[in-house]
């Protein structure tokens, strides 16, 4: 899948290649990036104690955009294709964290006292469009994106605590800190297959084609289904990414 997406990403940036040729008021540009970041909530809920460790995935980008002049010299509207993971690892501590784990042979849900180790990666293709701002060498843009996911994980290993289960004053289940003991978890299948939300960068144009770019993608869609609720917080994707671009001689 991963493979076919790619190859029709160049075919995409060959095309592009060649209108550029074609209309000399478009510039095409080739970008390669790495997002940072995380998937959290806007605020830490008091069932989260502590975050006992971060750890940044593999996470590329590759795309390719066109602009467009609105204003020759400075307005524009960019538009373009990007194939990119957004990804993490992480572990918390928490404190009465509602959740659902398999144990054994057994599904368990409720309220959970413990540490949390929590795996996510989502592979999608994302489509950014957004008005563009050029003053000398720099480049400022903002607009929204969507982003269509074709790959997605949220796993992870609940231990060294317990759960009570449906309340606080439900029945206690130790969850320890060895294979065996512990208690896995696994929402891949509730994550929302289309996600949303807005972006903001600055290109530098280091010369006629090569440039540096940096961007923050603020993610506006919870990460889950609608109508999935075992997971209390929302959780948004909020990642920054640096890269390059080759900007195509038209």
């Amino acid at each position: 899948m991963k493979k076919a997406l790619l190859l029709g990403l160049i075919g995409l940036m060959s095309v592009m290649g060649v209108r550029a040729g074609v209309i000399d008021s478009v510039d095409v540009r080739l970008r390669i990036g790495y997002n940072f970041g995380g998937t959290s909530p806007l605020s830490l809920p008091a069932s989260i104690r502590s975050i006992d460790a971060f750890r940044p995935t593999f996470s590329p980008c590759i795309g390719a955009e066109m602009t467009i002049p609105v204003v020759r010299g400075q307005w524009s509207v960019v538009g373009g294709i990007r194939l990119e993971n957004k990804g993490m690892d992480a572990e918390v501590t928490v404190r009465g964290y509602r959740m659902a784990m398999v144990k054994g042979n057994s599904q368990i849900s409720g309220l959970f006292w413990g540490h949390v180790s929590q795996e996510v990666s989502q592979w999608m293709l994302t489509v950014p469009v957004s008005f563009q701002l050029s003053i000398s060498d720099f480049r400022f843009r903002l607009g929204p994106y969507v982003s269509l996911l074709v790959s997605k994980e949220f796993s992870g290993i609940a231990s060294d605590g317990y759960l009570r289960q449906g309340d606080p004053t439900g029945p206690k289940i130790e969850i320890g800190n060895k294979e065996g003991e512990w208690a896995t978890y696994d929402f891949s299948d509730d994550m929302r297959s289309l996600q949303w939300g807005v972006g903001i960068g600055v290109d530098w144009q280091m010369s006629s084609r090569l440039g540096l770019s940096a961007d923050l993608h603020w993610g506006l869609s919870c990460i889950f289904q609608s109508d999935f609720k075992t997971v209390e917080q929302t959780l948004y994707p909020i990642y920054g990414s640096v890269g390059v671009f080759w900007r195509i001689e038209n």
